[in-house]
């Protein structure tokens, strides 16, 4: 079953589908230069379809042809060091899918902040790189089922339709099987947690 969203208890339905459309992913590992002499250009993976457990349970990245629009991170895509919009530090010069996984070839800049950032990529210092992404449709499995391409049980969902927009290179990868991949997303369980607890309150004194 597709889906656009589906949101929590205590969040009202603009909030919760914002929430869950947009997301980030770390990756680690894979990032390796292109052997061509003086070349700033490196190869890496920006995602996998290694599930990856959210606010709403676990999430999976569809890399089937067609799920993933590859425009906005061809078109205007930037590297990005720490998601920080203000520090850009190379530019993507094509991307693609590979063995279900989202791959694409970097060019670092050659102002002094990229170089240093360049430098300990090539030395093996930073590994982790995440991307940032929207999701369009989700395929929401429940508990025990299978998903329409049989590949999953769930409960899951899976972004069947999802954008990358942006790539960073980072400190910390989250996910261990992509490379120089996604961001870790921000620990909000304490204060879902919260919002449950006081839907609970505001629903069982109205009795």
């Amino acid at each position: 079953m597709l889906l656009r969203a589906a949101e929590p208890s205590g969040q009202t339905r603009p909030q919760a589908t914002r929430e869950k459309n947009n997301g980030t992913r770390e990756l680690f590992g894979q990032i390796r230069a292109v052997e061509e002499e003086g070349s700033r250009r490196f190869t890496l993976s920006f995602s996998s379809e290694e599930p990856y457990n959210r606010w709403f349970g676990p999430e999976i990245l569809d890399h089937s042809e067609g799920a993933i629009d590859m425009s906005r991170l061809t078109e205007m895509g930037v590297v990005l060091y720490n998601h920080k919009r203000d520090v850009v530090i190379g530019k993507i010069t094509r991307a693609w899918v590979e063995n279900r996984r989202g791959c694409a070839e970097i060019e670092f800049d050659s102002d002094e902040q990229s170089e240093i950032i360049r430098q300990k990529v090539e030395s093996g210092t930073l590994k982790g790189v995440s991307v940032g992404y929207m999701v369009d449709s989700w395929e929401e499995v429940m508990p025990g089922k299978q998903s329409a391409d049989g590949l999953y049980t769930g409960p899951c969902s899976i972004a069947r339709r999802w954008a990358p927009y942006e790539i960073s290179i980072v400190s910390i990868p989250a996910d261990t099987t992509v490379g120089v991949g996604r961001e870790m997303e921000p620990d909000n369980s304490m204060y879902e947690t919260l919002l449950r607890q006081l839907q609970y309150n505001h629903n069982f004194y109205r009795r």
